[in-house]
């Protein structure tokens, strides 16, 4: 009776045991190789993926390097002649008008010598005059006439110089532009060439930078350039290639470019270091996510689903921005390539969509938004 109640024992747990392992195979074994491939949708050897489609993006390529900005124009306001300051108009930051008068030397002195001047040129004048009017009737003779016009010539250029000596008293603005910082008072006296202050015309700036010799033949004027400065952030500054150097430093292997920002508003100032970034391309290209690529050695792939079934594709890349990878060559704009699962997958090999909406299921219908939408 033992024997028997043990035999009986054992079929009843073995029975159990299959029952169980039946009931899993049919619910969840079943289950979990529906969802894989596709909710149910296709052949249970199918690979459940996630699709987007190819699409025509605006790429830009881009390159780093560092400057400082400098004025359009820049100049010292220094006299011209020697003197005591009587008259100062330099407000530090300040803008000024082109011909604006920012500092007076006395002038007493130049002013008597220009009437000095103009009463000789004047007194030659008549000198002249009288004898043109002899030399009609042969009183004067002609060398006399001419010497007293050689008289008048030598005067007026007297008064001139004079004119130019008193207007040297006088220090204007060449151009219109912002004044920096002075030492001198008013009552101070100066000498030729000492430094009043300073006038920068900052209406734009200009910013030099370093490029590497392999950038020179892309390098040209008129491309696009974005500035940022530390003392501004998040704020960037927009302008433009202007000038590039003709020779290659042959130490640093670099070559000097310069850049033009317009400076409307006079927000940067001359010298400050800036983060430059350049635009050297901006075209349009076919691009898939970056999900999409398989690297197997040195050649690169992606699987086009084609008929509900994975290709595996050889593609030509080139730029990678913000997730995106262009493709130069081996698919078009509208190709549905595989973004998930792509472990499981070989060429060939039966797919199932598991998003419900793939992306441009209709392969080369791409909308004009699509078309020129930035990545």
């Amino acid at each position: 009776m033992n024997f028997l109640r043990q035999i009986l024992i054992i079929a009843v747990l073995a029975g159990a045991g299959w029952g169980g392992y039946t009931f899993y195979q049919q619910e969840f074994a079943n289950g979990a190789g529906n969802e894989r491939s596709g909710r149910g949708r296709g052949g249970p050897g199918a690979v459940g993926v996630e699709t987007e489609a190819a699409l025509m993006r605006n790429l830009s390529q881009a390159v780093e390097a560092v400057g400082t900005t400098r004025a359009i124009r820049s100049v010292e306001i220094v006299p011209l002649a020697d003197g005591r300051v009587t008259e100062l108009n330099i407000t530090p930051g300040g803008e000024v008008e082109e011909g604006a008068v920012i500092a007076r030397l006395d002038d007493d002195i130049e002013r008597a010598n220009l009437s000095a001047a103009e009463g000789t040129l004047l007194q030659k004048q008549q000198a002249a005059e009288r004898a043109a009017r002899l030399r009609e009737s042969q009183t004067v003779s002609l060398a006399a006439l001419e010497t007293l016009r050689a008289e008048e010539i030598v005067a007026r250029a007297a008064v001139d110089r004079a004119q130019r000596q008193l207007d040297d008293r006088t220090i204007r603005a060449p151009f219109a532009g912002v004044l920096g910082l002075t030492s001198i008072d008013v009552g101070a006296r100066v000498e030729a060439g000492d430094r009043l202050t300073t006038l920068d015309d900052l209406s734009k700036v200009e910013v030099e930078f370093q490029l590497p010799e392999t950038l020179f033949a892309r390098a040209k004027p008129g491309l696009g350039v974005v500035a940022r400065g530390s003392a501004f952030p998040g704020r960037t500054f927009e302008g433009r290639i202007v000038a590039v150097d003709s020779r290659v430093d042959r130490n640093s292997r670099s070559f000097l470019t310069r850049a033009e920002l317009p400076n409307p508003d006079r927000t940067l100032p001359s010298g400050m270091f800036v983060l430059m970034s350049i635009t050297l391309d901006d075209y349009e290209a076919v691009t898939v996510p970056d999900a999409a690529i398989v690297s197997e050695g040195s050649n690169t792939f992606v699987y086009r689903i084609l008929d509900g079934k994975a290709a595996k594709t050889k593609v030509a890349t080139g730029l990678r921005e913000r997730g995106l990878v262009e493709i130069r060559g081996g698919l078009a704009a509208g190709d549905l390539v595989a973004v998930t699962g792509l472990q499981r997958l070989r060429d060939g090999a039966e797919v199932n969509v598991l998003n419900s909406e793939p992306a441009t299921s209709d392969a080369g219908k791409l909308t004009g938004a699509q078309k020129g939408s930035r990545s």
